[in-house]
Parts: structure tokens; sequence; C-alpha cells
């Protein structure tokens, strides 16, 4: 158990999300994932939180299983065609994931998903956070309309909006 991780945790205040994102960020991120999903049938979801809940921290969970448990929560797998992809901010730990269904996770590999998740964390050590999201929301965009390329009928499955937790 680490004492410093969950302190760290339990006093992280929530405004940590709206310096890093504010409304206007929030904004240009839905814009952003709208353009992207015209131009494959894949869907997109953004999710960001300041810090974990006591009992999961507890228990260890990582930024991985949270992002995980996040991708279920907000049905990112329950597309048409397995397309969903999430892409999970966890701002205490510093941590980025990117989870995609199966239908995704067939064709592109996780090495890909986590280079993404470096250049974005490597864009917030220089406190870039929405220029990280927009460079991987295009990144993801390229790699969904290669192996996703839109269909005549494109549904918008899920919502757009990033979701703040």
């Amino acid at each position: 158990m680490n004492f410093k991780r969950i302190v760290k945790h339990l006093i992280a205040p929530q405004w940590v999300i709206a310096r890093a994102f504010p409304r206007a960020a929030l904004d240009a991120i839905e814009t952003e994932i709208r353009a992207s999903e015209k131009k494959h049938h894949g869907e997109v979801r953004f999710a960001v939180e300041a810090g974990l809940h006591p009992l999961p921290l507890l228990r260890g969970q990582s930024a991985r299983q949270r992002a995980v448990e996040v991708f279920s929560n907000l049905r990112v797998w329950d597309t048409a065609h397995n397309s969903g992809v999430l892409i999970y901010v966890q701002l205490v730990d510093r941590r980025i994931e990117i989870v995609a269904d199966r239908g995704i996770n067939a064709r592109v590999p996780q090495t890909q998903w986590d280079a993404i998740c470096r250049r974005m964390e490597d864009a917030f050590r220089r406190e870039h956070y929405q220029q990280g999201v927009l460079a991987a929301i295009d990144e993801i965009t390229e790699l969904l309309a290669r192996h996703f390329p839109p269909l005549d009928e494109n549904p918008n499955e899920l919502p757009d909006r990033p979701v703040v937790l």
C-alpha cells in the first residue's frame, strides 16, 4: 500500500481539472471529437479525473484498471462495430491510458496507443493540456480512418462531450 499516493489522491482538489481543462478546452476537445468521427466509423470518448476514491486506492487500483472501469461505465464498448476508444486522464498520478474496444484492438496494437499516451504526457509536463489532447485525437483519427473508414451511414453512437469524473 502506497500511503504517499493515497494522501495525494485524498487531498487533490477537484479544481485541478478546471485548471488543466477549463470549459474552453473541453469545448475544443468536443469539437475535435465530433470532427474526428466524421472521418471514420469509430467512436471516441475523453474522460478526466483528479483523484481516485479511497476504496479503489486502498485496493491499489492502477490508472489502467480505472480506465477499463471508466470504459465500461461510459459504455464505450457498446458500439455496433466494436470501435470505441477511450482516452482516460488521471491527473493526480499523471497517467494517461487509451482503452480500445476489441474490434480496434484486433487491428491496432497496444504499443501504438501507449506511444500516443506518452506523447500526451510529454505535452502535459509542459502544461499543454489542450494541445496534447487535440494532437492525440488527431493521431487516433488517423489510425481509425485507416482501419475503420467511414461508412455510408455513420451515426454518432456515443456522446462527444468530454466527461469530468
